[in-house]
């Protein structure tokens, strides 16, 4: 029988963040719906969500972007894991990483928020911090520029240049943590950056 995997895209709501850094989670869970031709809906759960598949006949897929602002990610992430019974071994958790190189993906399950609010607020939320997470690397502002400042900021233009294949490259990510395993997955995408 297959299973539920919820996959959770940290960003900001509205407009004004939709194209910054800090929003490339949810960027990523805009493109594994647009793969599946579907679109978000509002959900109680206090999230935008798509109720889909990896692949016909395979594991069930919630993608969710939450209505809440990043560093309060975990009360709607937490309300939509128990909404759809969902242990936080199958809660993706995919967000931006400031230590991992621009362009670079990086997967882990556990440990530390890395100075992260958003996965600080998603692990307090679920008891634990044992939840798989899909880092997509914006790297650390150049000179002396601000760190909240550079990850509330759009892609700069090289960077936009390349934005559609890696937010791909996330997403194909996803999808291989879900359907061969964490391990796998690392294989694939830790090798390229």
């Amino acid at each position: 029988m297959a299973s539920t995997w919820l996959v959770v895209g940290l960003g900001n709501p509205g407009p004004r963040y939709e194209a910054t850094r800090h929003n490339i989670g949810q960027i990523v869970l805009d493109e594994l719906a647009r793969r599946r031709g579907e679109r978000f809906r509002e959900h109680k759960g206090g999230a935008r969500v798509v109720e889909t598949w990896l692949r016909p006949g395979a594991d069930k897929l919630v993608l969710a972007k939450p209505n809440s602002f990043m560093n309060v990610s975990g009360t709607p992430v937490a309300a939509l894991a128990k909404f759809y019974s969902v242990p936080p071994e199958r809660v993706i958790i995919v967000h931006d990483e400031l230590d991992i190189p621009y362009d670079s993906i990086r997967l882990k399950v556990g440990g530390g928020h890395g100075g992260h609010n958003g996965v600080r607020d998603v692990a307090r939320a679920l008891a634990t911090p044992e939840f798989p997470r899909v880092r997509a690397g914006i790297g650390r502002p150049p000179g002396r520029q601000d760190p909240a400042d550079w990850v509330l900021a759009p892609f700069g233009s090289a960077e936009r240049e390349t934005l559609p294949i890696f937010v791909s490259d996330v997403a194909d990510a996803v999808e291989q943590l879900v359907g061969e395993g964490l391990t796998a997955a690392q294989q694939t995408h830790h090798s390229r950056g």
